[in-house]
C-alpha cells in the first residue's frame, strides 16, 4: 500500500471519527437543547449543524471543476437559528457528511497532489482535506461542549470515561503490537 493510500484511509476514519462523536453528543440532547444558544455571541448546536452542512456540501460538491465555495453557498444564512425540528438538524448532518465521504470514496491516491481551489486559491486536494480536518474537529468540539453544558442527566462519555484511563491503557498493552489505526476499535463501540 502506498503513502497515498495509506494518507486517503488515515483521513477517512478521522472524519468518521468526529462525525462519530458528533453523532453521539447530539444522540443525548433532548430536541429543544439543539435549538438553545448559550449567549449573545454563541451559536446553537443546530446552528454549527447548518454550518458544517452549508460547508461540506460547498466543498466536496465537484471538487475538480468548481470552486470550493460554491456561489450558491449562504455562509451567513447558517448561523441563522431557523432549523424547526431534531429530524431537520440529523438531516443536514447526515447530508453534509454523506457528500464528503462519497467524495472521498472516490479520490484516487495520485489524485493527493492536483489542485483544487478555495475562494480562488489553489490548494492540492491533501492540503484541502488537512484544511478541513482541521474545520470540522474544531466545530464537533464545539457541539460536544455544548450538549455536556445542556445535559441534565448523566453524560455518556464519548471517549475514556473519567477514573477510567488506568484500566483503558491497561487494555490496550495487553493487546500484541501492532500496525492499526486507533479509530478502529473506537469506532466499533
Amino acid at each position: 500500500m502506498d503513502i497515498y493510500t495509506n494518507i486517503l484511509s488515515s483521513v477517512r476514519k478521522q472524519f468518521l471519527y468526529y462525525k462519530t462523536l458528533g453523532d453521539k453528543a447530539i444522540a443525548q440532547l433532548e430536541e429543544e437543547q439543539l435549538f438553545m444558544i448559550p449567549n449573545e455571541e454563541s451559536n446553537s448546536i443546530a446552528m454549527i449543524v447548518k454550518h458544517l452542512w452549508g460547508n461540506m456540501l460547498s466543498r466536496w460538491t465537484d471538487i475538480w471543476t468548481t470552486d470550493g465555495e460554491k456561489e450558491w453557498r449562504n455562509r451567513d444564512a447558517e448561523f441563522e437559528n431557523d432549523l424547526a425540528t431534531a429530524t431537520d438538524v440529523i438531516a443536514k448532518w447526515e447530508e453534509g457528511w454523506q457528500c464528503l465521504f462519497a467524495t472521498l470514496d472516490q479520490v484516487e491516491p495520485h489524485q493527493l497532489e492536483d489542485i483544487i481551489y478555495i475562494r480562488n486559491e489553489g490548494h492540492t486536494l491533501l492540503e484541502a482535506i488537512n484544511r478541513q480536518l482541521a474545520h470540522y474537529p474544531y466545530h464537533v468540539g464545539q457541539i460536544v461542549y455544548i450538549a455536556k453544558m445542556l445535559k441534565t442527566s448523566p453524560w455518556d462519555s464519548l471517549s475514556i470515561p473519567r477514573k477510567s484511563s488506568a484500566t483503558y491503557n491497561q487494555n490496550k498493552f495487553e493487546q500484541e503490537k501492532g500496525i492499526r489505526h486507533f479509530t478502529d476499535s473506537e469506532l466499533k463501540q
